[in-house]
């Protein structure tokens, strides 16, 4: 089985429902994958149910409707807008927070479970990690997988240790 078999059989569609989400996204607008899956891009991947997106803002309403008008169904959170099928497991994160708009202009087509969508730069993504693992109102839980992703990238990307924070490179290097 490929991974992205795997991934659609343990999420109960995710993989389709991420290509279908992906294929609007592209035909509403400017966007990128930011989070755990992005990661997944650059080091040997870990298992996820969550997409992290960003939209550029003046077209997330316009990809609210038209992924709801698909059968998506969307709950609001403080900082996002969370989006799934009925039955699926995979849970689409559209993030709100406005420091990732500029993560958008750089990023690039990779493959991600089977379909080719833009992926954030490595470099964004761990600034996304440090900002959300720095974050006290993050649970705690939250926290130590976005630590665990530094630390993925850090130990796969010794030249960006220095750019990280001296507790997680610590961590690596003893």
């Amino acid at each position: 089985m490929t991974a992205e078999e795997i991934y659609e059989s343990v999420t109960n569609g995710g993989s389709s429902d991420l290509a279908e989400a992906a294929a609007i996204l592209d035909r509403t607008g400017r966007w990128c994958l930011i989070g755990g899956l992005a990661v997944n891009c650059y080091v040997e991947p870990v298992y996820t149910v969550d997409a992290d997106i960003v939209v550029a803002s003046e077209n997330l309403s316009r990809a609210r409707e038209n992924l709801t008008a698909a059968g998506f169904r969307f709950e609001e959170f403080a900082h996002s807008l969370n989006a799934s099928k009925p039955g699926s497991k995979l849970q689409i994160q559209f993030t709100q927070d406005a420091r990732y708009q500029g993560f958008i202009g750089c990023a690039e087509r990779r493959e991600v479970l089977g379909s080719f969508i833009p992926v954030a730069r490595l470099e964004d993504i761990m600034q996304g990690k440090i900002w959300a693992w720095k974050d006290p109102e993050w649970r705690p839980t939250k926290r130590k997988k976005d630590e665990l992703d530094l630390m993925r990238i850090a130990e796969a990307f010794p030249k960006l240790r220095p750019e990280l924070p001296r507790e997680i490179v610590d961590q690596i290097e003893k």
